[in-house]
């Protein structure tokens, strides 16, 4: 990933160092393991793990002459080692020693991305408290349909949020399997009490059943629930983005001090940052179809998925990281303007009102039909004239045949309709705002 999305702590785990570092700890814990056995000698054991290091510069120059990674690893820590290296890498392939140390990785992207998603549920639930009785216009095919608040609006991000954390968690805790059972994973050098008790060293199940590898529905699954995390966050941008239209404006991305909006005109301030996330969003899709499609590997292996997990796995955890850090700022510092969306509400000239009033009409006898032509003759009137809709109302003499003054006026009541909002804003509860890292592990 380039560097513009790019945050230090995803950058960290995704490094080249890192990750022969972590195929190292799988090598040593099996090594630890074979010699808890005695079937390594302890004093081998002990010196692999005092002088094993990872040397990335010799590993590159070495690959420059095998052609393989794992070889050359294998080759550069022994190196470090010295002749007791001769026990690094005993009995396992290569498939072992990466997809394990992958698993790690994963494991360890996923808690960063978590944590900055619980970071993220919790600001949008605070925000979704603060304005539960903010009132603002609801619009279905963006035209106006009846009122609600903007707290209403971020309740449903916030549980949103929570069903992602829930998924990518799942996904996470599935993808956290190794395997230690040898070339076809058959355990022809290794047993499978080897292999529990190494991977119990590392914190991870075995997999089941892993031929060379382990199976790759988990990483497709792992890549599908970031992506869906992103298209969570892409509908929430789009969102952000319609509201901070010129011609509503009811909220505004935050604009710093010294901002530039447009070269040419000083008067812009886009919604950049919203945009960005809708465009990144379409990279995690793009990540999670390509994890899919190494789901089918030929016979026992091969490593056709190598090179896209290469790109896939590390871009697609830095990205999601990156955006809901970006999220998080801009939901805490996004500018609302409840009057704005006052107004808004005023210029809908009270058409909001014809669900409520089609309804009363029916509970006074009227059949549907009759009903539904009644405020839809009027509410059109409305609309096109521009005129008050509860004008058209009250002097039309089928409603006043109909129902009482008072029923119409009740109509237009718009608190009167959002009585149980708080009901969902009181559901919030149920949100756990107070994860802490180590709950991800």
């Amino acid at each position: 990933m380039i560097d513009r999305y790019t945050l230090p702590e995803m950058a960290a785990l995704w490094s080249e160092s890192s990750r022969f570092e972590h195929m190292l700890s799988v090598e040593l814990a099996v090594t630890r393991t074979l010699a808890d056995r005695g079937e390594v000698p302890s004093e081998a054991a002990d010196a692999i793990e005092a002088r094993a290091k990872v040397d990335v510069a010799r590993i590159s120059e070495l690959e420059r002459r095998t052609d393989h990674d794992v070889v050359a690893f294998v080759t550069q820590v022994a190196e470090s080692v010295g002749p007791e290296g001769r026990f690094l890498h005993y009995g396992l392939t290569s498939s072992d020693v990466v997809d394990t140390g992958l698993a790690l990785q994963c494991r360890g992207a996923a808690d960063i991305m978590l944590t900055s998603l619980d970071a993220v549920i919790a600001v949008v639930v605070e925000r979704a408290r603060e304005h539960s009785q903010t009132l603002m216009m609801g619009r279905t095919h963006g035209v106006h349909a009846e009122p609600l608040t903007f707290g209403l609006k971020l309740a449903s991000w916030a549980f949103e949020l929570d069903r992602d954390r829930v998924r990518l968690r799942a996904a996470a805790l599935d993808l956290a399997t190794g395997k230690i059972s040898g070339p076809v994973g058959t355990y022809s050098q290794l047993g499978p009490d080897v292999e529990a008790a190494a991977l119990a060293r590392l914190g991870l199940r075995a997999d089941a059943a892993s031929t060379q590898i382990v199976q790759r529905d988990r990483h497709a699954a792992f890549l599908a629930a970031i992506a869906v995390t992103g298209g969570s966050l892409e509908r929430f941008a789009v969102e952000i983005r319609n509201l901070q239209h010129t011609e509503i404006a009811e909220v505004q991305e935050p604009f710093k001090s010294g901002q530039t909006g447009s070269s040419a005109m000083p008067h812009k301030r886009n919604p950049i940052l919203s945009e960005r996330l809708t465009g990144l969003s379409r990279i995690l899709r793009g990540y999670a179809l390509a994890g899919m499609e190494d789901q089918a590997l030929w016979h026992e292996r091969d490593i056709s998925h190598s090179s896209v997990e290469r790109i896939a796995l590390p871009g697609a955890t830095t990205l999601l990281h990156y955006m809901l850090e970006k999220f998080g700022g801009l939901v805490r510092d996004l500018v609302v303007r409840p009057e704005r969306m006052a107004e808004n509400i005023e210029r809908g000239l009270g058409l909001h009102a014809s669900s409520r009033l089609l309804s009363a009409l029916i509970d006074n006898g009227l059949s549907r039909e009759a009903a539904y032509e009644i405020v839809q003759r009027n509410a059109l009137r409305a609309a096109d004239d521009r005129v008050q809709f509860r004008e058209l109302v009250e002097a039309d003499p089928e409603v006043a045949s109909a129902v009482a003054p008072d029923v119409v006026a009740a109509c237009f009541d718009e608190q009167a309709r959002l009585g149980h909002v708080q009901t969902v804003i009181d559901r919030l509860d149920t949100i756990d705002v107070s994860v802490t890292p180590a709950e991800h592990a």
